[in-house]
């Protein structure tokens, strides 16, 4: 990832959705919403390593490209950001 460094992320991926009637079985069994076009994931070691990247001038100017460039693609209030610990089970 290009900016991983400023970020201090260790790992980025993108899941885009596929167009396929299992999809729409999950849904419909479910009474779920309809899917997002695809997840992105962007891993860090730490909460704390995050903010302190994003405190930097660095960090903040990358920020604010990202939000700007997110503007292109992602419809921001249809959509939703949230920081998890993963546990693997």
């Amino acid at each position: 990832m290009k900016n991983a460094q400023i970020m201090r992320a260790k790992r980025y991926v993108q899941s885009l959705t596929i167009d396929t009637p299992v999809n729409e079985g999950l849904r419909e069994s479910r009474g779920m919403l309809p899917e997002y076009d695809g997840v992105a994931e962007v891993w860090f070691e730490s909460e704390q390593e995050l903010l302190a990247a994003m405190s930097t001038p660095e960090g903040q100017e990358l920020s604010a490209a990202l939000l700007k460039d997110e503007s292109n693609f992602v419809d921001h209030s249809k959509s939703s950001a949230f920081i998890v610990r993963e546990e693997e089970l």
